[in-house]
């Protein structure tokens, strides 16, 4: 009788180790898991079976890190094993990718993964990231000008003004000396009329501060020459700007020295001859409001000491 019962309870140790070695696991964001037979989704909620309590229990659907969840199924499935210090690697390595695609700029700021134009401001202290969007800079051509410039001399060059509706760009920030973050695809930059020929400039140099001056209703950025034989040349006050990258596919550019208030562009350079038309614009302005826009430092709450999550259980019939 002592032998069957002893081998009875080897037994069930034995499936109870096989039972829990083979279960699922619900991998939660702050790097435990809980170890379940089955689960659901309802709602905003997550009901399972725990393969430790052997009873039904429920928690926040947010809790869990459904990436890792999933992968660990799957590794389950192909006869992979995993350990509570695997699991920990491999959540500390996808974090370290997503802190690569999102670098910090400020204490808690921190630019988004998809990409994008942003420029830093400072708004009562407080860092601040706005989005860019591009502005369509046009040819205004001023025949009445031209004319009377061929008319004076016929081999003169023709002029015409680069310009951006508006008096005043949307977004108006208060620092002085602002840094614009660039991460883009290729596709997505649209390039300038002309001919496109010359070197390339080196990443750190691809982007200009240029200052726009106001006149009435439009900003120009700059003036195009077109000569006789078809040539044509853009003429603009480029402020001195670095350039350098800050990894993550970002790189940032910012002026050398400080900005006067006023209304400004950042300007692509297609080579060492034309820029593209089509523009980023800001102003710079100390006293305006507030951009309604603009990314704010995330909110860090005090850590409470790590343990297990809170389990709801489900009432008894349920």
């Amino acid at each position: 009788m002592l032998r069957r019962l002893i081998i009875t309870g080897l037994l069930i140790l034995a499936a109870t180790l096989v039972f829990a070695e083979a279960s699922k696991r619900l991998v939660l964001k702050d790097g435990t898991y809980q170890a379940v037979r089955e689960y659901e989704v309802k709602g905003d909620r997550v009901r399972y079976f725990s393969s430790e309590r052997f009873e039904w229990e429920e928690m926040p659907k947010d809790l869990i890190d459904w990436t890792a969840t999933k992968k660990y199924e799957e590794d389950l499935k192909k006869g992979v094993a995993h350990d509570a210090e695997q699991v920990d690697k491999e959540r500390a390595e996808e974090l370290a990718m997503e802190d690569a695609k999102t670098p910090t700029v400020a204490p808690n700021l921190k630019l988004p993964m998809q990409g994008g134009v942003f420029v830093l401001d400072n708004y009562n202290g407080t860092p601040q990231l706005i989005e860019l969007s591009q502005a369509t800079s046009d040819i205004n051509r001023d025949m009445k000008g031209n004319i009377l410039r061929a008319a004076i001399n016929p081999l003169a060059s023709n002029k015409q003004k680069v310009e951006v509706p508006g008096a005043h760009a949307k977004v108006q920030v208060h620092t002085t000396r602002p840094t614009v973050f660039f991460n883009m695809d290729e596709e997505g930059t649209v390039t300038a009329q002309g001919s496109d020929t010359g070197t390339p400039p080196k990443p750190e140099q691809r982007y200009r501060f240029v200052r726009m001056d106001q006149k009435k209703d439009v900003r120009q950025v700059g003036t195009v020459k077109i000569s006789m034989t078809g040539k044509v040349s853009q003429q603009e006050v480029f402020l001195p700007t670095r350039g350098e990258s800050i990894g993550g596919g970002w790189m940032k550019y910012t002026p050398e020295q400080d900005l006067a208030p006023g209304e400004y562009a950042v300007v692509e350079m297609l080579n060492d001859k034309e820029m593209n038309l089509y523009v980023w614009d800001l102003g710079i302005n100390p006293s305006a409001p507030e951009n309604p826009t603009a990314w704010k430092p995330e909110d860090v709450k005090p850590q409470a000491p790590q343990g297990p999550p809170t389990l709801n259980k489900r009432p008894p019939g349920n």
